[in-house]
């Protein structure tokens, strides 16, 4: 697609007013309280046994021709029991269980790219401080400020998970910082927000050496965090911070499979060095068939860069590899082409990256309004293509299939549930419709 001159704040007034409305809502300044119906109890397996009724729920899809011109929907009553749906059965407006009162049920959403663990969320406000000479002045920054920030950083990490769970998140992917500045203290200090949080919301960490590997040397910190409770191994733009690709590619790669980890690296360049460092990438994984399915590159500017061909090539290599791109979905001269991304097979996620921190103050925590970014920048502007874009939000699970078989919510399934005023994913993507509840392992938690 090609690149535009799409200003940020146009942009931006078309298309998320309707979630910053939401983020001034009461809600978000406090967690929801829901009483529980009598009828809950223990399970058979003792845990807690929960039952919604007036759960609407996506049926089909209704046909013109070949066209889809609405999603079908009806009410149903769901039961849930340690953590997992235990049935789903036709409505009974009379039933003894919490009424979700014709609210749209769809699967919890998933932030997929954040870095809770630096953040001036509920402190006061504080815009983006002027970038220069790029990530290495921004790095100079960090190692100025990220002392004072250490000593809230696990409060403010708590405020952040309550809002996106107020945006219908239940879980994230959060990059943490490991370099010589903050060592592991970063880290243990997200571990113990994560600790405090550990019923209501989900969780996965990357050790992200954001300085740097060998920059600052972070090797040492990074050593020790890959055999401390993380899932992923990070690095960032290796050739314009560590000079080279291959050492500190080699390095991640090694580290990640030394400990059993994942791989999920920021990369922002987008000219030649961008490029070879996803073909290096694309060849170690296949060299190591391990870390197929457990390897991301995040941004990835690069290929908004790249001609359609070569686009179209990376794009093939990466889902044969298994790569998955995590995008925070830039606009303004920079679009991703995520529809060939789609096209290929590429997994794709997204996130809302920075909230409200020394780098930028747009993230928002839904994901949702992510989602109706994309459709609006791609055109996905149809019933069909707005309900297919959900998927953005939900980290790839839909309700329907494309054909508008029901897939989800079926017996057996994690009760991970998200309750929104609309009438069906399409509408929730275009409206960004407001969240009314995010349910948690059967749990109501907002």
């Amino acid at each position: 697609m090609r690149a535009t001159n799409i200003s940020r704040k146009d942009f931006i007034r078309n298309s998320a007013m309707a979630t910053l409305g939401l983020g001034l809502t009461p809600s978000l300044l406090a967690t929801a309280h829901a009483e529980a119906p009598a009828g809950d109890g223990p399970s058979a397996t003792g845990g807690k046994k929960t039952k919604w009724k007036n759960v609407r729920l996506e049926t089909g899809f209704e046909y013109e021709g070949e066209e889809v011109i609405a999603t079908k929907t009806d009410l149903f009553c769901i039961e849930a029991a340690d953590g997992r749906i235990t049935a789903i059965s036709p409505n009974d407006p009379k039933a003894n269980a919490t009424d979700a009162k014709g609210w749209l049920m769809l699967p919890a959403f998933k932030d997929m790219h954040i870095h809770l663990d630096k953040t001036f969320y509920g402190g006061p406000w504080k815009a983006a401080r002027k970038k220069t000479n790029g990530v290495k002045g921004m790095i100079a920054l960090e190692q100025q400020i990220l002392p004072d920030m250490l000593r809230t950083s696990t409060a403010h990490a708590e405020r952040t998970i309550e809002l996106l769970q107020s945006c219908g998140s239940g879980f994230a992917r959060s990059h943490v910082n490991i370099e010589p500045t903050s060592r592991l203290d970063s880290l243990k200090n997200l571990q113990k927000a994560l600790e405090h949080k550990k019923t209501t919301f989900g969780a996965e960490l990357v050790a992200f050496p954001q300085h740097g590997l060998f920059y600052t040397d972070s090797v040492p910190y990074m050593k020790e965090a890959a055999t401390m409770d993380i899932d992923f191994i990070g690095g960032v733009d290796p050739f314009s911070l560590d000079g080279e690709i291959a050492k500190p590619m080699d390095f991640i790669v090694k580290l990640a499979l030394d400990n059993n980890k994942g791989i999920d690296i920021h990369l922002h360049e987008s000219g030649e060095s961008g490029l070879k460092t996803v073909e290096y990438l694309i060849d170690r994984v296949n060299e190591n068939p391990v870390l197929k399915g457990k390897t991301f590159l995040s941004h990835c500017f690069v290929l908004a860069k790249l001609e359609k061909a070569k686009q179209e090539e990376i794009a093939d290599r990466l889902a044969q590899a298994q790569i998955g791109i995590m995008s925070t979905i830039p606009f303004g001269g920079l679009i991703m082409p995520i529809p060939t991304l789609y096209k290929y097979g590429v997994t794709v996620g997204t996130g809302n990256d920075s909230i409200i921190d020394h780098w930028n103050t747009w993230g928002l925590g839904s994901v949702l309004q992510k989602a109706n970014v994309m459709a609006q920048l791609y055109g996905y502007a149809t019933e069909f293509l707005l309900s297919r874009s959900l998927k953005l939000a939900t980290y790839n699970v839909l309700p329907l299939d494309d054909k508008g078989n029901q897939q989800w919510p079926e017996k057996g399934d994690a009760a991970d549930m998200v309750l929104l005023d609309a009438s069906c994913s399409a509408e929730a993507v275009s409206r960004i419709s407001p969240v009314k509840s995010l349910i948690h392992q059967g749990n109501i938690v907002f």
